[in-house]
């Protein structure tokens, strides 16, 4: 389509995005197509997009495909210049059966999804602490996977372990026993003749040995990281009854840096698969658990129901009402699920993102302040934020100069500012 220049109005960038390059196009907020255009994957390709953007208009919101995978460093630096970032992952299946799917349709009907209010989910910020912790996490997850499974082949070793090893092979019914075992076992010649199985089962033995405590090394060191991150950002989640690093690192990576993206605490349980759904039929009136969301996070939700239903006596009191009130263990645990996603939204929105809800602000002093005292501080940093944006500084050096956790969440303040 025709480039057509117009710097006055305000533009919806829409970009569907690829390993290697992404398709970016521009869509009026009336829903006419102004131009569209390929880009690389680069630093400079990304500097590129964003300046061809602004030819066409103020960029307020833009419409990333993949915004943590391949839209990820499209994302960051789009979130860096003020822009809000909306994940459109869902396509349109009735226009695309409709007219098609080529990169420059999905860029145009990612652009008509924001306009159309089909896409409203903010892109996590990928920035800060959160971004940190989920990198931790899975090279943790994967160090835990390969001790799994190398356990799992050292068992089946064992198992079939030669005639001259079976009997104590055999007896080693744990990791910690065959570990013991395959220790004790004669060190091989460097160069020993492997070609008879004794010899062969004593090597192969003592390599998967080796991988299986190098994985469990480097779980244990990155758990201790995590747990160093998480004391720092969310201590008082991690002082909650079955809340541990793992569990806590979860609901934390669900949440992201800019926790003010979901604005209520009903979002949040949506997004956790914690909210109910209704599912009553006639005379019947009921609801039932939301098999949507993150899964991860309603896992650990579970875990930790689960965890305080056994060993917390406040959450066995309420199991034990709610069961004389013919309430099955599904609805009972539903409950529960709801009641922790509240309280791990509450605890994530005052320690990650300092009453973001309210104010948009992180203070270290909230602690020691009245709630009017916050609110007086938030409205003079606000104010302030205003004048160096007025000034010319752009969204991140004021954000950084005025104490914002992240651009983001200054701008979610100054439009909540405008409303």
């Amino acid at each position: 389509m025709a480039e057509t220049a117009v710097t006055t109005q305000v533009v919806v960038l829409g970009v569907d995005t690829h390993q290697q390059t992404h398709h970016a196009a521009i869509v009026a907020t009336d829903g006419r197509p102004l131009a569209d255009r390929e880009f690389p994957t680069t630093t400079a390709g990304y500097t590129q997009l964003w300046q061809w953007a602004c030819g066409f208009g103020r960029v307020e919101d833009a419409a990333v495909e993949s915004s943590a995978s391949y839209g990820a460093g499209l994302t960051r630096m789009l979130t860096a210049e003020g822009v809000r970032v909306i994940e459109v992952n869902t396509p349109d299946l009735p226009h695309r059966y409709a007219h098609g799917k080529t990169d420059q349709l999905d860029a145009y009907a990612a652009a008509m999804a924001v306009i159309t209010g089909r896409a409203t989910a903010v892109a996590k910020d990928t920035r800060g602490a959160v971004e940190s912790i989920r990198m931790l996490t899975v090279a943790r997850a994967s160090a835990v996977e390969e001790a799994t499974r190398i356990g799992n082949q050292i068992r089946d070793l064992c198992t079939t372990a030669p005639a001259e090893y079976a009997d104590q092979a055999r007896q080693a019914r744990t990791i910690a026993k065959r570990a013991a075992f395959i220790k004790d076992l004669p060190v091989p010649a460097e160069k020993a003749d492997l070609s008879g199985p004794a010899a062969a089962f004593v090597r192969a033995a003592r390599s998967l040995l080796d991988r299986h405590r190098l994985a469990q090394q480097q779980a244990r060191s990155l758990a201790r990281e995590l747990t160093r991150l998480l004391s720092k950002l969310v201590p008082t989640l991690l002082s909650r009854p079955q809340i541990g690093p793992i569990t806590a690192a979860r609901l934390v990576i669900t949440a992201g840096d800019n926790v003010e993206r979901m604005g209520t605490e009903a979002r949040f349980a949506k997004l956790v698969g914690a909210a109910p759904l209704p599912a009553s039929s006639g005379k019947t009136s009921r609801h039932r658990l939301n098999r949507g969301g993150d899964r991860q996070a309603n896992s650990a939700l579970h875990m930790i129901a689960v965890g305080r239903m056994k060993s917390h006596a406040p959450t066995r009191a309420y199991v034990e009402r709610r069961s004389a009130e013919h309430k099955t263990k599904k609805d009972i645990l539903r409950c529960l699920k709801r009641y922790i996603a509240r309280e791990v939204f509450r605890d994530l929105t005052t320690e990650t993102a300092g009453f973001c809800n309210t104010v948009g602000f992180n203070d270290d002093t909230r602690a020691y302040l009245s709630i009017p005292a916050r609110h007086d501080v938030a409205r003079l940093r606000l104010e302030q934020a205003q004048r160096l944006r007025l000034q010319g500084m752009s969204v991140a050096e004021v954000a950084n100069q005025t104490g914002y956790d992240s651009p983001s969440a200054l701008t979610a303040a100054l439009r909540r500012l405008k409303s």
